[in-house]
């Protein structure tokens, strides 16, 4: 084989390489560029529709699509299960409208789960208890309890029934314990290393998990093959 020729067939070869980076860097774009508008999207709707109630109920919008109850005081009396009447008449306000959102045709298929969670200080009122289990439970049933007022609420049951079985489908109720406790700038503890602030970490946040979550899972997953 003369040189030219070995010289023409590497070149054959470096530009099937090339062609081919080209092809999965843009596959890897477009799946990006769709997992962020999907998200974007969404994040600006709810704050749209929320902007005037923010601040009365004193609830943050995330842009990883979490609604955060922040004032532990109007959630659930210390150590208790069972919603204060203050939270109800926010529950009452907040959900009909936010489930509204989410059956609109254009964003239903992109949602995977709604997820209401629970979460709780580090404190526990018997010593001899262990403090993470037993916050464990107390969130758990917390969760269950925005769930049970949702399914109870005349605008939940005048739903039709394909609307309602999609909502079964979403709604999930999470105790999540201390395990995401927050420190007074409103970050995870385990992370930034910093003291608790208890008053933040108590609190009620309900997630939207979008079919987006799963796709930039695979793709990472993918591209560390």
């Amino acid at each position: 084989m003369s040189v030219s020729d070995l010289m023409t067939g590497l070149m054959v070869i470096f530009l099937f390489v090339a062609v081919s980076y080209m092809v999965k860097v843009r596959e890897n774009q477009t799946v990006l560029t769709d997992y962020v508008e999907t998200r974007t999207k969404l994040h600006a709707k709810l704050v749209s529709e929320f902007a005037g109630d923010t601040a009365r109920w004193q609830m943050s919008i995330g842009k990883d699509l979490t609604m955060k109850f922040n004032n532990p005081g109007v959630l659930f009396a210390s150590g208790e299960d069972v919603l204060t009447p203050v939270f109800q008449s926010i529950l009452d306000e907040f959900l009909p409208r936010y489930m509204q959102i989410l059956l609109a045709d254009s964003m239903r298929t992109q949602i995977r789960e709604i997820r209401v969670e629970g979460h709780t200080d580090d404190q526990w009122f018997d010593p001899k208890a262990d403090p993470y289990m037993e916050n464990l439970r107390l969130s758990q049933r917390r969760a269950a309890r925005v769930v049970e007022y949702y399914r109870n609420m005349s605008s939940y049951r005048t739903l039709n029934e394909n609307d309602k079985r999609q909502i079964d489908y979403w709604l999930t109720a999470n105790g999540m314990s201390y395990g995401k406790a927050l420190d007074m700038d409103g970050g995870y503890v385990q992370i930034t290393h910093k003291p608790i602030n208890r008053d933040l970490s108590r609190r009620v946040e309900i997630r939207i998990v979008t079919s987006g979550d799963d796709i930039l899972v695979n793709f990472v997953e993918k591209n560390n093959q």
